[in-house]
């Protein structure tokens, strides 16, 4: 199974056939909301609007929140530079619906983790998040076997070595050891923890539970 895993075809059709799935099951609770209404992508891009079908979609308004802005095609889509950890510019429950995906194990450490879910909470009446499970046999960054469980030593010295998964070979001490402690994979445990008023349910491929999934689907 774990060679399965690791040496299948295109790693990339894999993630984006989840993340297809998982844009859908935004978009069927997005329709189910009367309008008008006002969603937040956080760390995410207009594709993903788009995927939603939330681009030109009358009564929608969408709010793209990400470290760097971008120039947008729909004129009911706002793309705005911001820190999830960190959304004071939005009231509370400003959003009628929120969605994260594959960011909340970026922003940093347990407390910077502990700081987006709140903001996401309290922004939201409705919310879907989304991390990878640190449980997972293979971590999904670096494509490497365990790689999250090794020491950061260890695996700071394999990516000054070799080009891991989607990451860049890292030639310099310092820059390897901050690219992998960039990366906070999250449990189940934890999610319930960060997101108690959602139900968390795993993501499976190949029968493994490959992500975490926070729903709160009600205000």
């Amino acid at each position: 199974m774990l060679w399965k895993l690791a040496n299948h075809r295109d790693p990339s059709s894999l993630a984006a056939r989840l993340r297809k799935r998982r844009l859908e099951h935004c978009r069927m609770i997005v329709h189910s909301i009367p309008r008008p209404i006002k969603v937040l992508n956080v760390g995410g891009g207009e594709e993903e609007c788009v995927s939603m079908g939330l681009a030109g979609e009358p009564g929608v308004m969408v709010t793209v929140l990400n470290r760097t802005g971008f120039q947008v095609s729909h004129p009911n889509i706002v793309s705005l530079i911001g820190d999830a950890r960190d959304m004071r510019e939005f009231a509370d429950q400003e959003f009628d619906f929120v969605f994260s995906n594959s960011v909340i194990e970026h922003v940093g450490g347990d407390d910077d983790v502990r700081r987006m879910a709140n903001e996401l909470r309290r922004v939201a009446k409705r919310y879907y998040v989304q991390t990878p499970n640190r449980y997972f046999p293979i971590e999904p960054h670096f494509l490497f076997p365990c790689f999250q469980f090794l020491p950061i030593q260890v695996r700071a010295a394999l990516l000054q070595r070799y080009r891991l998964g989607w990451m860049e070979r890292q030639p310099d001490p310092a820059a390897a050891e901050q690219e992998v402690r960039s990366i906070n994979l999250l449990s189940k445990k934890q999610m319930r923890a960060l997101f108690p008023d959602a139900t968390v349910t795993y993501e499976r491929t190949f029968g493994l539970a490959k992500s975490i999934l926070s729903l709160k689907a009600a205000p």
